[in-house]
């Protein structure tokens, strides 16, 4: 075993001394995960960056909504990158990718200007040119994982996710995966949670990054919002909420909880706070490959639970009633509890015989 395996981790010295993040914000996005991130706690942006967290490497963010370079200052270290003469990096891509095939002329997105033709480099060519060159490639929010509303039916751009451009089989020159972590935008901890993983990873502290099916880190998208939401037991019971501001179960005003893998309602938004459904908000299905186009129309009550719902009605009505009975008789105490003169336990004193 290794001495760096062995030792205290804020003794340990990382595989990966420095290690740069190069985020680009230049696809078909609104930079909301950017922003979303600043609100992380679990880890903090602040903590990755100056170095709080034992183990890690050196860690420098490049992103173009948080740096305070502009121009060519900040596109100075992914002109490296692209040359190859940069170390160690990760690449996160932020916003979905549009297919420059499929137009006539111009461009869809694009980042900084060719200085031998002064063109712009499209975010295509940037990703074709770093990705190879990254140990790990992360897809942040939804348009970035899987296209987002900007891939839906009748887009003009072609618009997809990065596993869809690069190839869902495509690993990093560590033979990292695209890691995936949707959501619209993604919840900040994940995030961060996710990237301390990375690093860990890149340091030689952490196996692979186990992933689902859909290239989502597995520990933060095994359970459904269903799973759980506080509103569940409402469910369960078949009571279900007819407008909003109710506290009930709110799958027939359009919910898809019970089939949507996400952690929000346990995770919260910011410091434990928030969720969709923890404030009344539908969930629509954002963290999932199919968002938007398979659960639209928003704010109706999906296919499924017309079925489920009917299904556990008399159930729910039956456990609910006999549960109303129980509570009742619980919701009172017992009958001995009062200042009688005499012992109405039900208990009969004993008289202690000398053997």
């Amino acid at each position: 075993m290794s001495e760096r395996s062995v030792a205290p981790m804020h003794e340990r010295i990382p595989a990966v001394k420095e290690i740069d993040v190069l985020w680009i914000t230049a696809g078909l996005g609104c930079d909301g995960d950017s922003i979303s991130v600043t609100a992380a706690t679990q880890p903090s942006i602040e903590d990755v960056l100056l170095g709080a967290i034992p183990g890690l490497p050196k860690v420098r963010l490049h992103n173009p909504v948080l740096a305070y370079e502009t121009g060519e200052e900040f596109l100075a270290v992914f002109r490296r990158a692209r040359a190859g003469t940069l170390g160690p990096f990760v690449l996160v891509v932020e916003g979905s990718i549009p297919n420059e095939k499929i137009k006539e002329e111009g461009y869809w997105a694009a980042f900084g200007t060719n200085p031998e033709t002064g063109q712009p480099i499209t975010t295509c060519e940037w990703i074709d040119d770093l990705a190879p060159r990254a140990l790990a490639v992360v897809a942040v929010g939804t348009c970035a994982t899987y296209g987002g509303i900007h891939a839906m039916a009748g887009n003009p751009t072609g618009a997809m996710g990065l596993p869809d451009y690069l190839g869902w089989g495509w690993k990093s020159k560590a033979g990292i995966p695209i890691v995936c972590i949707p959501g619209c935008p993604v919840q900040p901890d994940n995030f961060t949670e996710t990237l301390l993983y990375l690093l860990h990873q890149a340091a030689g502290f952490a196996p692979m990054i186990p992933l689902d099916e859909a290239l989502r880190p597995a520990w933060l998208f095994a359970q459904t919002v269903h799973e759980g939401c506080d509103r569940g037991g409402y469910y369960e019971q078949a009571d279900f909420a007819a407008e909003y501001g109710s506290r009930k179960c709110i799958v027939k005003l359009g919910c898809w909880g019970p089939v949507v893998h996400c952690n929000v309602p346990k995770r919260g938004w910011m410091a434990g706070i928030g969720g969709c459904p923890n404030v009344g908000g539908i969930c629509i299905g954002c963290t999932m490959p199919g968002f938007p186009d398979k659960f639209m129309p928003f704010m109706e009550e999906p296919p499924g639970a017309k079925m489920s719902s009917s299904a556990v009605l008399m159930y729910g009505r039956t456990v609910r009633a006999l549960r109303n009975f129980t509570k009742s008789s619980l919701d009172k105490e017992p009958k001995w509890r009062s200042p009688r003169d005499s012992l109405t336990t039900g208990y009969e004193p004993t008289t202690y015989r000398k053997p």
